[in-house]
């Protein structure tokens, strides 16, 4: 699920872009910031449907191991078993997943290769002829054939990776998140009603998170020159031009929170922007971007500019 960290990593990406664009009417940006919290929920759908996608492939390969022109006793009787797979069985019937895959025109066929392929390594694994000899079937039972599937071969397949580093620009950025939604929505599917599973949320708050991100980028473009000049003066020893892009976002995105959002701690704010720094800034950057902050942070407490509305949100 996407957390406040992940919110920031997106408003930073979008800030980037603005940054470098000749275009600067905040709402296109706007927009382009809803739509990458809605990649990341696509990207989702489509990595279920992948499992459904491989489930499936079960019929097409006893299909064809019985076409064989001397087709074995077991090939006769190739088993399709996981195709009726309860949390497969469920998910197939889920309102929300089908009314995701119509939305984002889900389908497969432009790669068929892909489902063979996972396939065919799954029934040579010693967890796949585990679960062809169960002789009682539970949902928690099913899902583990299922979380065998995604973990050690959809996520560790090169071509799936390829194909959603070609598909996702943030392919790489959000597959954390991407692991956890599915991984939430194995502990969701617990009832052999599927009336009863659902689909992970992309935030625990949507609303409350929506507001923060869209208020964080309009009020770190708005206040542009206020805050700029907040950094220049602490950094009046340092070539302006040699100061990473980067870093100079991430520092007018956290005085942007120091001053605007008074129910975010002031120690998260300055934490979240260090460490984000570490991943997306250079080596450095976390050093240079915490002096300045702390420099800045200690006027504008000084000055009576940081109103925080909760006990300890100021330490």
């Amino acid at each position: 699920m996407l957390n406040r960290r992940h919110l920031r990593v997106k408003a930073l990406q979008v800030l980037y872009s603005y940054q470098q664009s000749q275009v600067k009417e905040i709402l296109p940006y706007e927009k382009a910031l809803l739509q990458s919290v809605d990649k990341v929920y696509e990207m989702y759908i489509w990595l279920l449907s992948l499992l459904i996608e491989v489930a499936d492939y079960s019929i097409i390969d006893a299909e064809e191991r019985a076409n064989k022109f001397l087709p074995s006793e077991e090939d006769l009787n190739a088993s399709v078993k996981i195709q009726n797979n309860l949390f497969i069985a469920s998910l197939k019937q889920n309102p929300e997943y089908l009314a995701a895959v119509k939305k984002y025109k889900i389908s497969w066929d432009f790669d068929p290769e892909v489902r063979k392929s996972i396939f065919i390594t799954l029934k040579a694994s010693e967890e796949y002829n585990t679960f062809l000899g169960l002789t009682d079937h539970t949902i928690q039972k099913d899902k583990d054939i299922i979380k065998f599937i995604f973990k050690k071969l959809i996520l560790k397949s090169p071509g799936i990776e390829q194909i959603f580093e070609e598909k996702f620009i943030n392919w790489s950025v959000d597959k954390d998140v991407l692991q956890a939604l599915v991984a939430k929505t194995f502990k969701n599917f617990s009832s052999v009603n599927p009336d009863e599973n659902k689909l992970a949320e992309i935030c625990p708050n949507w609303d409350e998170d929506k507001s923060f991100l869209v208020e964080l980028l309009k009020k770190v473009i708005s206040f542009e020159k206020e805050y700029q000049e907040l950094i220049a003066q602490k950094t009046k020893n340092w070539d302006s031009e040699r100061i990473a892009l980067m870093d100079t976002l991430l520092m007018r995105m956290a005085i942007t929170e120091l001053i605007h959002f008074s129910t975010i701690p002031v120690k998260v704010t300055m934490n979240e922007y260090i460490e984000i720094s570490k991943e997306f800034s250079t080596p450095k950057s976390n050093s240079f971007i915490n002096g300045i902050l702390d420099k800045i942070l200690a006027d504008l407490k000084s000055a009576g500019k940081l109103r925080k509305t909760g006990k300890g949100l100021l330490e």
